[in-house]
């Protein structure tokens, strides 16, 4: 068995998973909210250790050394992928339906087809119904949505809207300039960002969603702001250009496992015959 071609051959499908994650990146740094994506890679020496209790096999046993098969114990492979929750760049809009969350780890609610689901896109409008929603159509939802089943909702009389930092919402008294409190928005904390899968649409899905607390005193929320993406482009163009070097080094590698040496062992083999 040629273990440098499999060894190459593993390495080059990482770099690949990595080159898509990259990828992913570049195309939403433009996107509002986006939180940037990373993978870890290791070896399977690594992942072995980490999992040894779960195999079927005892460590020290003849089966477990067949399980391990160490000539797969350097090959490198994408053992965890992590997102990147720290804040993004602040961006003035002075659109009143545009809102950000300047603290890391807080999310607003909006309701989905599938369920309660958690975004940083703060870029809301008012349907023709009068109630708050997200740009693909989700409602946001209140801080009492659980008991009420209600919703962000406004009439034609309200002129004046205002938000305040913990998500209050205000807006003007009937014929009058002066503002009285209204609904207020669901400010999502998760126990465990890790926890959190993006679904699409700028979307994060949190299991035992329903056990997350609203912080009525978050102090975040800023109105006519978005929060822009945090991936850095220079970083990602230098990382793609390294990935795309790394493919290349594996490639080699196969090429020269597979044609210069097996020539070269068919030249000797052929002598000695």
């Amino acid at each position: 068995m040629q273990t440098g071609y499999y060894s190459a051959a593993a390495g080059m499908v990482a770099q690949f998973n990595r080159l898509d994650t990259i990828a992913n990146n570049l195309a939403n740094v433009n996107t509002t909210g986006f939180k940037e994506d990373s993978n870890i890679i290791g070896d399977f020496m690594r992942v072995f250790k980490e999992a040894r209790d779960e195999l079927p096999h005892a460590n020290n046993s003849e089966g477990g050394a067949q399980f391990i098969n160490r000539a797969l114990a350097k090959a490198p492979q994408i053992v965890e992928g992590y997102t990147d929750h720290s804040i993004g760049t602040m961006q003035k809009t002075s659109n009143k339906m545009d809102f950000s969350l300047s603290k890391e780890g807080l999310f607003f609610a909006v309701q989905t087809p599938n369920g309660v689901r958690f975004t940083r896109d703060g870029s809301f409008s008012i349907n023709d119904e009068g109630t708050l929603i997200t740009k693909q159509g989700y409602e946001v939802l209140p801080e009492n949505y659980e008991s009420a089943g209600s919703t962000i909702s406004f009439n034609t009389a309200d002129a004046i809207i205002e938000v305040d930092k913990n998500g209050q919402i205000m807006t003007n008294l009937p014929n009058s300039v002066k503002l009285g409190a209204t609904s207020k928005m669901f400010i999502a904390q998760p126990d465990n960002t890790k926890l959190l899968v993006k679904e699409g649409d700028n979307l994060f899905k949190y299991e035992g969603v329903e056990r997350v607390k609203n912080i009525t005193d978050s102090g975040a929320v800023n109105q006519g702001f978005l929060e822009k993406s945090n991936v850095n482009a220079v970083k990602m163009m230098t990382q793609m250009i390294e990935t795309n070097r790394l493919v290349g080094m594996y490639q080699k590698v196969m090429s020269s496992q597979m044609d210069d040496m097996n020539n070269d062992a068919i030249n000797k083999l052929a002598k000695k015959a």
